[in-house]
C-alpha cells in the first residue's frame, strides 16, 4: 500500500489546486481522478476559455446555509492572487462583462498552469502524483490513517481531502460521491439541487416557448434575488444569464418576475400615447424588444387598437405587468444542464478557516462539495481556489 501525506480526491479546480498548495510546502500529495484526464469541468467553462475568476467576488455573491462561512478563504486568497498566478504563467486574459475574467486563448491553459504548479512541488521537497482513471472502491479510516481502495490500487494517508465537485453535468463524470462520503464519516449534507439551472415551463406560458432562440436584457427576479442580465427563451422554457442566476434562489412552486423594459420611465406608455395616439402596444414595444418577443407579449397584453382609444388606466396596467411579467415554471433541467450544484456538505461541520472537518480530523472539503455557490460568472472557480488554498495550507502545517 502506497503511503501518502494526503491524498485529494477529485483532479478538478480545487483539487488540484490543494494539492499544488500542499506539495509546494512540502508535502508528499496523491490527486486521485476517475477521468481519464484531469480539469475536465474547467476544459468545458465558459465556452472552452474558463471564466476562471471574477473581480467582484466577494461573499455576499455566495448562497450557503451559513452565508458567513466564505468570508475566511476568500479574504485570504482573492480574485487578484489567483490573476497573479495566472499572469505570472503568461496566460493572456480579458475582462469580458461584469468583472468575469477569461482566457484569451484555450481553458487547456488554466489546467496546464495547475498542473505545472503541482511540479514545483519536488523543488520544495514535496511531490504532487495525479493518478487518472482511478475508480475509488472504498474509503476506511483506521488508527489515525485514510485507506482509500482503488483500481488503480490501494493507498494510505493521514489526510484525505474531499474534492471531488456536486452532481452538475453527470455527462462529465459528475456524482453525489462527495455526499456519499461524507455521510459515511457522519458530516451532515444540506439537501443539493440543480443550480444556475434553465427553467422550464407549461401551462399558460407554453406559448413563451415558441419564442426559442429569442434574447433580450431583462431584470429577472425570484425572491429577494434580481439580476439585470440577458434572458433566453427556449424550446422548453427560459434560459440566459439572468435565468440561471435566480434560478439558485427558485424552489417549485415559486415564481419568476421578469421586467422587459428595465430602462423605461414610469409612464412610458402614457408619454407614447401622447406622442403618437395612432401607434399601437404592438409596434412601442416593437421598438425596444425584439419582433416576435414584441408580437407575443402585445398578444396577451391584449389591449388592441390606437394608443390614444386606449385608457389611461389599462396602459398602466400594462406598464406595471411588462415590468413584473410573472412566470411559474414548472421545473428545471436538472443536474443534466446545471452548471453547478447548490447544497452539499454543511459548512457547519467545518473549519471555515482550513476547510477540516470538526469531527474527523485529518477530512477536508472543498469547492463545489461544501454548501457554497457562487453567482454565475466566475464565483464558482474563485471558490474552488481560495477554499483549496485554505485547506492546502492546512495541510502543510498540520
Amino acid at each position: 500500500m502506497q503511503t501518502h501525506d494526503a491524498i485529494v480526491l477529485g483532479g478538478g479546480a480545487a483539487g488540484l489546486m490543494c494539492a499544488a498548495v500542499a506539495g509546494q510546502r512540502g508535502r508528499r500529495v496523491l490527486v486521485l481522478e476517475r477521468a481519464a484526464e484531469v480539469g475536465k469541468k474547467i476544459l468545458i467553462s465558459g465556452g472552452g476559455r474558463c471564466n476562471f475568476t471574477n473581480l467582484g467576488t466577494a461573499p455576499d455573491r455566495y448562497l450557503s446555509a451559513n452565508p458567513h462561512f466564505a468570508k475566511s478563504a476568500l479574504s485570504r486568497y482573492t480574485a487578484r492572487d489567483f490573476l497573479a498566478l495566472v499572469e505570472a504563467h503568461g496566460i493572456a486574459w480579458h475582462e469580458k462583462t461584469l468583472g468575469q475574467l477569461f482566457c484569451d486563448g484555450s481553458a487547456r491553459q488554466i489546467v496546464a498552469m495547475l498542473l505545472a504548479e503541482c511540479a514545483k512541488a519536488e523543488a520544495a521537497g514535496g511531490a504532487v502524483e495525479v493518478c487518472c482513471g482511478a475508480e475509488i472502491a472504498e474509503v476506511s479510516h483506521d488508527g489515525g490513517r485514510y485507506r482509500v481502495m482503488t483500481s488503480s490500487g490501494s493507498f494510505s494517508a493521514p489526510a484525505l481531502v474531499i474534492a471531488t465537485g456536486g452532481p452538475s453535468i453527470p455527462k462529465m463524470g459528475a456524482s453525489d460521491f462527495a455526499y456519499r462520503l461524507a455521510r459515511q464519516f457522519g458530516l451532515k449534507v444540506v439537501e443539493p439541487r440543480p443550480a444556475l439551472v434553465p427553467l422550464t415551463l407549461g401551462g399558460e406560458d407554453v406559448l413563451f416557448r415558441e419564442l426559442s432562440g429569442v434574447s433580450a436584457d431583462v431584470v429577472a427576479r425570484c425572491g429577494k434575488a434580481a439580476f439585470r442580465e440577458a434572458a433566453l427563451f427556449t424550446h422548453r422554457g427560459l434560459s440566459g444569464p439572468a435565468i440561471l442566476q435566480v434560478s439558485s434562489s427558485w424552489r417549485p412552486g415559486d415564481e419568476i418576475g421578469i421586467d422587459f423594459l428595465p430602462d423605461a420611465a414610469e409612464g412610458w406608455l402614457l408619454e407614447a400615447k401622447r406622442a403618437h395616439p395612432r401607434g399601437t402596444v404592438r409596434s412601442v414595444l416593437g421598438d425596444a424588444l425584439p419582433d416576435r418577443l414584441a408580437a407575443t407579449l402585445a398578444e396577451r397584453i391584449a389591449l388592441d387598437g390606437d394608443l390614444g382609444n386606449v385608457p389611461d388606466k389599462a396602459l398602466r396596467t400594462a406598464e406595471a405587468r411588462l415590468a413584473d411579467w410573472r412566470f411559474r415554471p414548472n421545473g428545471s433541467e436538472g443536474f443534466a444542464k446545471a452548471e453547478v450544484t447548490i447544497g452539499g456538505i454543511a459548512t457547519a461541520e467545518l473549519s471555515s478557516k482550513t476547510m477540516e472537518a470538526r469531527r474527523v480530523p485529518g477530512l477536508y472539503a472543498i469547492g463545489e462539495a461544501v454548501d457554497v455557490t457562487g453567482w454565475l460568472g466566475g464565483y464558482n472557480f474563485q471558490w474552488a481556489w481560495a477554499s483549496a488554498v485554505a485547506a492546502g495550507t492546512a495541510l502543510a502545517e498540520g
